[in-house]
């Protein structure tokens, strides 16, 4: 029976990682940061059946005290500031977390288990403004926002480690995935949960800002699978999970809102446009300057080729699956609010 030690465990990919790991066998423990109220996030329903040490990222005596609690022979760093807009206002929490706070546990397991297999979680906006499309393992990057750069300096640091310490160190680089479990603040959830509410008269419109920027989008579910299919593997590398899709910020809009009734015409351009409910002529779409980003990512597009090729990996809900299974949630926990 294998250990393995997840960081960010009450997020939305630690969660859906836990849930794979037990059904796996394995012992999980969890690194959970002390509050005056405990929140157990997305893993109260596995609260009894996992182990949590307290700790943080920048912590790094924490860090070495949950690697010999918990022994773990696989550790999946899933923890950081994962909000991208948020990390113009935070940059330097930003850093010491998504970027120093990988330092700290890839040296907590060289000085406690060397052995044990790492997982640090990449991320294409790393890619930011892209320089060839689709983006795989070779395109070089460009991040455009703290968030990007911080987490390129972690996908970095774990290749240093692998070749300067021979660790099993690998990072997954992944394009944007959604689900139920997403943090209300990111784009997606505010969309479904304002397309749940406003069918049932609960609020009238939703404000997003850049309209057009593309996303390649998957369910979390599927990518979690691809990190554990990582650390199985003979040799540690680093991976692009994708589906080789890209959708606008408006077809996400669209496809949510359809499942609730509501198809949506655009009126007007820029920050001026609106999307109206062709059935009774309401506003349930308005443009905010205040959301579109200092530096935009306008197109992101992975290629999954070598994740397919080696690891056996194949993305299993399609992205209509993916935003209705979202629109359904939010629908049940607004109706039980």
């Amino acid at each position: 029976m294998k250990n393995a030690l997840i960081t960010g465990i009450t997020g939305q990919d630690g969660s859906y990682l836990a849930e794979l790991l037990l059904e796996k066998g394995y012992n999980v423990f969890g690194l959970w940061r002390r509050k005056a109220v405990a929140d157990y996030g997305n893993i109260a329903h596995l609260k009894d059946r996992i182990t949590l040490i307290y700790g943080d990222m920048t912590d790094a005596v924490s860090l070495i005290a949950a690697m010999q609690i918990s022994q773990a022979d696989e550790v999946y760093n899933l923890a950081a500031q994962s909000f991208v807009t948020a990390s113009w206002n935070t940059p330097l929490a930003t850093a010491e977390i998504n970027a120093v706070g990988v330092t700290n546990m890839l040296e907590a397991i060289r000085l406690i288990k060397p052995e044990a297999r790492f997982y640090q979680a990449s991320t294409s906006e790393m890619f930011g403004m892209v320089q060839e499309t689709p983006q795989r393992e070779t395109t070089p990057f460009y991040p455009r926002s703290p968030y990007g750069v911080a987490k390129l300096y972690g996908h970095w640091i774990t290749k240093n480690y692998r070749e300067s310490y021979n660790m099993f160190a690998c990072s997954g680089i992944l394009f944007n995935h959604e689900s139920e479990r997403r943090g209300i603040e990111f784009v997606t959830r505010k969309i479904t949960n304002a397309a749940a509410k406003i069918s049932l008269g609960l609020q009238d419109f939703v404000e997003l800002g850049n309209l057009d920027a593309k996303r390649d989008w998957g369910h979390s579910k599927d990518y979690v699978r691809a990190m554990w299919l990582m650390l199985q593997q003979d040799a540690p590398d680093d991976y692009v999970i994708a589906t080789n899709e890209t959708r606008t910020v408006r077809e996400f809009a669209e496809t949510a809102f359809s499942y609730v009734g509501i198809d949506i015409e655009w009126q007007g351009t820029g920050t001026e446009e609106i999307g109206i409910n062709k059935a009774n002529g309401k506003t349930v779409v308005k443009i905010n300057p205040d959301f579109y980003r200092p530096a935009e990512v306008d197109f992101l597009l992975g290629n999954p080729e070598k994740a397919e090729r080696e690891l056996g990996w194949k993305r299993e809900i399609s992205f209509t699956d993916l935003v209705k299974g979202m629109v359904e949630n939010d629908l049940k926990l607004v109706k039980i609010k």
